[in-house]
């Protein structure tokens, strides 16, 4: 369960950190500055790696638990943005967030909830 656990932390992780090196390259205004922009290539080969890890945890939990937990991103994304692109973190962004992670939780374990 530990592994799980690390893989969708790390799945998450890295499909943020992929976004915030893809928010960097999009600063390029000609399509060949975007092209050499080395941004673009960390991001994507982030996003793959991502994806390598969500195709791998597929391959031993429910995608119904799964995708709902990607979900972790939209924290990561929040923290990397204060930290790195120095944005402000508002009361109604974490909120957001909060509402956001419950229902991915909520959504992974409504099957092992018995109903009576």
């Amino acid at each position: 369960m530990i592994g799980y656990l690390t893989g969708i932390l790390a799945m998450t992780f890295l499909g943020a950190a992929a976004s915030l090196f893809l928010k960097r390259a999009s600063g390029s205004e000609k399509i060949w500055n975007l092209i050499k922009d080395s941004n673009l290539y960390v991001g994507g080969f982030l996003y793959l790696v991502s994806a390598v890890f969500n195709i791998l945890l597929l391959k031993y939990l429910d995608y119904s638990v799964v995708l709902p937990l990607t979900s972790l991103t939209y924290v990561w994304t929040m923290l990397l943005s204060y930290l790195v692109l120095k944005e402000k973190i508002t009361g109604k962004k974490i909120v957001g967030v909060v509402f956001i992670l419950a229902g991915g939780i909520c959504v992974s374990i409504a099957d092992k909830i018995p109903l009576r």
